[in-house]
């Protein structure tokens, strides 16, 4: 019930969203030219407003090579040469410098949102591009973890972390809820409706009355979206997401780990078996 209310509450999200971002650091590719075998892609990297992408392409002649773009991104854009080098480190080499060997020529982008966007190749059209998600499917299993909630608007600034651990049911529009050990904060990806693609959460009191939803879309380890309060209603909060843990458990941050386990001293154990195998077998 609570999904279904927040669903239809959503729908006038669009209007207020935010629409300076930084495109999503990782692995890009053309999207029409995912098809599961060896292809081009790149690495694309915005710092500050910085952008660099190493690109991994063909020449004519079939052989591999890659390129290295460096830009500013200015409004969501930018236009830089693609340079080719020659001549570096190879594997098992002594110290070697790369020399610049050239440039087909520029490469332009613009991006739509922080995980998706347009890129022209020299000699080709504009062509769509996007963040390559080859780790999290889009199913129940994805959403288990320790997730941060951090809000900001008039309510202030807000803040909230769950573990997802309980796959339950689906809803009408969704494809199965998972929710924390205590059944009071659950999320599920939206497969069907105007808010397919995305994920709601509920979370709820013992009673089982609404306390906030979150609506948010997310790539890999981030997401963003907006809050709505206990009736349902659409707040001003911006909410960015975070995901601290992998279902699996495993961090996904930068220095903090889960401390390791420390192997039992067994010597006592192996001394009392030692001992039951010494009596021999009983009659």
């Amino acid at each position: 019930m609570f999904f279904k209310k927040l669903a239809a509450t959503a729908l006038l999200m669009g209007a207020g969203l935010v629409h300076a971002f930084s495109p999503q650091a990782g692995t890009w590719v053309v999207t029409s030219e995912v098809d599961g075998k060896p292809g081009r892609g790149f690495g694309i990297d915005v710092q500050n407003t910085t952008l660099v992408m190493q690109m991994y392409a063909y020449e004519n002649s079939g052989q591999s090579t890659f390129y290295l773009v460096v830009g500013d991104v200015v409004d969501n854009k930018v236009t830089a040469p693609l340079t080719k080098y020659t001549g570096g480190r190879y594997f098992g080499s002594g110290a070697r410098s790369g020399a610049a060997a050239g440039s087909p020529g520029n490469v332009s982008i613009r991006f739509t949102s922080g995980t998706t966007g347009f890129i022209t190749f020299p000699n080709e059209g504009e062509v769509a591009i996007s963040r390559f998600n080859f780790g999290y499917p889009f199913a129940p299993s994805s959403l288990k973890g320790i997730w941060n909630f951090t809000s900001m608007g008039s309510l202030g600034l807000t803040t909230e972390a769950v573990n997802l651990t309980v796959s339950g049911s689906s809803t009408s529009t969704g494809n199965g809820v998972v929710a924390s050990s205590d059944g009071l904060f659950g999320c599920e990806h939206q497969v069907s409706g105007s808010m397919a693609g995305t994920v709601l959460c509920a979370k709820i009191n013992a009673q089982g009355q609404l306390q906030r939803g979150y609506w948010f879309a997310y790539s890999v380890n981030e997401g963003e979206g907006r809050m709505l309060n206990s009736s349902a209603a659409l707040t001003d909060q911006l909410v960015s997401i975070r995901r601290l843990t992998t279902p699996s458990g495993i961090g996904t941050g930068i220095v903090f780990k889960d401390s390791e386990q420390t192997a039992p001293t067994l010597t006592e154990l192996e001394r009392q078996l030692s001992q039951l195998a010494a009596q021999g077998a009983p009659d």
